[in-house]
């Protein structure tokens, strides 16, 4: 018959296109400090004239460092159980 809004072949996929909407939108948050940390890095190794280092070398820790600091693990869980309340309570 006709498909309602509570079939199971309606809510499945919007269900996966929600979660991917949302696992984009955290790689990309996370995708933006770590770049700029490269950015950084890489400026500044080509400025003292060491072109030949690594920026990955020098740019990992610091990496490393930035998410422990901020608590990484943790926000990025608490984000995601908020992602799954609803909007008015």
């Amino acid at each position: 018959g006709k498909a309602t809004a509570d079939d199971f072949v309606i809510l499945v996929p919007s269900f996966l296109i929600s979660e991917l909407k949302r696992a984009f939108e955290i790689g990309f948050l996370l995708y933006l400090p770590f770049i700029t940390i490269d950015l950084i890095v890489t400026t500044i190794l080509m400025a003292m004239g060491m072109s030949m280092v690594s920026p990955t070398v020098i740019s990992v820790p610091f990496k490393l460092f930035l998410f422990v600091a901020i608590d990484g693990w943790s926000r990025l869980m608490h984000g995601l159980v908020l992602s799954y309340t609803t909007p008015g309570g």
